[in-house]
């Protein structure tokens, strides 16, 4: 018998039950398009009567923003550890192409005929856009790159943007020029990336602990 109290219980069963309408949209949405996400369907996919969806979630507009607020606050802080890892800009590039990537694109397609959409996605992408923009600005100043002649704001849209266009035209299967536009990039991450941490110190300060060579901790508070 639980010994959690009944109030506590009912709690937990409904977070669950938000959680799973909130994965469900989602899971659609990534499949089939947000369009194909009714209430019906979410309620079939997530095992649960259509009745319970309009009590969880007022309005579709109230189910899809609650989505977008959660899917983007897990993708934010996949991406403050891409940041963090030794290859930021690698780590990057492989979230932009990721599937979540994916579920974005199809609400930037909904945020075209949405409010309320339009306004959350914004708010998002801005910082998103604010974190890369700042690991792109850190490896290039790392790199002695001139920022006037490689803008970070620009090496990011562009690594972001064709990473994005990537996994949308694979999914149309399109595949012309994926090959050569990953090579591309890999070249210019490999160029542009992060320095190792005992690549930057002098030879006469580096150690051969492994624990003092290794790559400093980059997160969103060392980015300015």
């Amino acid at each position: 018998m639980s010994s959690s109290p009944p109030d506590e219980r009912s709690k937990v069963g409904r977070e669950a039950t938000r959680e799973a309408l909130i994965d469900a949209t989602a899971q659609i949405i990534v499949d089939e398009g947000y369009a194909a996400a009714t209430s019906r369907r979410v309620a079939a996919k997530a095992g649960v009567k259509p009745a319970l969806v309009h009590y969880y979630f007022p309005s579709m507009d109230d189910l899809f923003v609650a989505v977008l607020r959660d899917k983007a606050e897990t993708n934010l802080q996949r991406q403050r550890q891409a940041i963090a890892a030794a290859e930021p800009l690698h780590a990057l590039w492989q979230l932009s192409g990721a599937t979540d990537a994916q579920l974005f694109t199809e609400f930037l397609a909904m945020a075209n005929h949405r409010k309320a959409i339009r306004s959350e996605i914004s708010s998002y992408a801005m910082r998103f856009r604010d974190l890369e923009e700042g690991a792109m600005t850190l490896a290039l100043k790392a790199r002695g790159i001139d920022l006037e002649t490689f803008p970070p704001v620009v090496m990011s849209m562009i690594m972001g943007s064709l990473a994005r266009m990537v996994l949308h035209e694979r999914g149309l299967g399109i595949t012309r020029g994926h090959d050569q536009a990953r090579a591309f990039i890999e070249q210019c991450l490999d160029r542009f990336e992060m320095p190792a941490w005992d690549q930057q110190q002098p030879a006469a300060e580096r150690s051969s602990d492994p624990a003092s060579t290794a790559a400093p901790e980059v997160t969103s508070n060392t980015i300015t």
